[in-house]
């Protein structure tokens, strides 16, 4: 794979929605060199985002805390080749992208019209880091066993989501989702998934505190090595 760009980036666009809240100071940190890319897609996000179905209008004026920032957040606890389920608008897929470069991202997004757009930010961006594939965890059987982590952001109910996505895990991978406030209670009401799957090592951490307002909440479970 050859080398991703670093800081450089698209030229932003003329204009960004006055609404769109101010950069926090915690996106360096998060960044570091490859916060002009993170710039220049949040910016898009914003400018174009609710004209093409993809963020909802009242989360402009909190995109950089309560979804970019909230996603940049699990870049840490990445590995290897990631396949990240229901893309969107990009959220996690393209910001973990732009956050790990070192590692390759394939995006899955069942909707045209969302795929158009994460491979025009994949072009816009430089990400080589990255591919899109049209279709739906269930639809990528050629696939099955090669990812090391697969990652998803307010995509399904666990008892629906581990199904469709453990299969997809190489032995010893590990499911890695963004999950809201009653993360305990989609667990306990995933017990019978969780088993069928065989899934160990089932945990939840919250990162972000103290760092941004909006906390971000992961399940974290791991396929047996023998699988």
């Amino acid at each position: 794979m050859s080398e991703i760009r670093g800081t450089d980036s698209p030229t932003p666009p003329s204009t960004v929605p006055t609404e769109l809240e101010l950069e926090p100071a915690a996106a360096e940190s998060l960044f570091g060199e490859r916060l002009p890319l993170a710039r220049a897609y949040t910016w898009e996000l914003a400018r174009r985002g609710e004209e093409l179905g993809l963020v909802g209008p009242l989360e402009v004026p909190r995109l950089w805390t309560r979804h970019v920032l909230n996603c940049a957040l699990v870049a840490p606890l990445l590995r290897g080749r990631v396949a990240d389920i229901g893309s969107g608008a990009g959220l996690p897929g393209i910001v973990l992208a732009i956050a790990r470069p070192d590692l390759e991202f394939v995006l899955v997004e069942p909707m045209e019209r969302r795929v158009d757009w994460l491979r025009s930010e994949q072009q816009r961006l430089g990400l080589e880091n990255v591919t899109v594939e049209r279709a739906r965890a269930e639809e990528l059987g050629p696939h099955r066993g090669e990812f090391d982590q697969v990652t998803a952001r307010a995509v399904s109910a666990l008892s629906k989501l581990i199904p469709i996505t453990a299969p997809l895990l190489k032995p010893g991978g590990e499911l890695v989702f963004m999950k809201g406030a009653r993360i305990e209670e989609e667990i306990e009401a995933a017990q019978k998934a969780i088993k069928k799957a065989r899934l160990e090592s089932v945990s939840t951490v919250v990162l972000g505190e103290g760092v941004i307002s909006e906390v971000t909440r992961v399940f974290r479970a791991t396929k047996p090595a023998s699988a």
